[in-house]
């Protein structure tokens, strides 16, 4: 059986696509799209994938405008949390410590739930 090998990309509406591009690229190092095919677009680094359909109540998405949720993974969540918080962003920090690692989340200037992972567990140690 064939299997995709990966998220190739995603894609949503924003207000304004320029500035909001800009803001997850300062902030969180996504390279924006590439505007020639010439360019190669942003390379993640090889980690778990998390494809989770949730119940249309969920709170996770915050409002219920918002039907996704980003979530990147990191490599050291308080690093990460304190270059935000230096740059003047708010970010929450779950405060438990879960079996697949630790999470914190913020807002995009549009709004929009970002979640961020520092893996444990299995996910840390790869595919079994």
């Amino acid at each position: 059986m064939q299997r995709v090998t990966g998220v190739g990309g995603i894609f949503f509406r924003a207000r304004d696509p320029g500035a909001l591009a800009q803001w997850y690229s300062a902030h969180l190092g996504v390279d924006p799209a590439p505007e020639s095919y010439d360019v190669s677009s942003w390379w993640q680094e090889a980690g778990p994938t998390v494809l989770a359909p949730m119940a249309h109540d969920s709170e996770h998405f915050g409002v219920e405008a918002h039907s996704w949720a980003l979530n990147f993974r990191v490599a050291d969540l308080d690093a990460m949390v304190e270059q935000l918080r230096g740059n003047g962003l708010v970010v929450d920090v779950d405060p438990q410590a879960y079996p697949n690692g630790r999470f914190a989340a913020l807002q995009d200037p549009e709004g929009n739930p970002v979640q961020l992972w520092q893996p444990d567990g299995a996910d840390q140690r790869g595919p079994t």
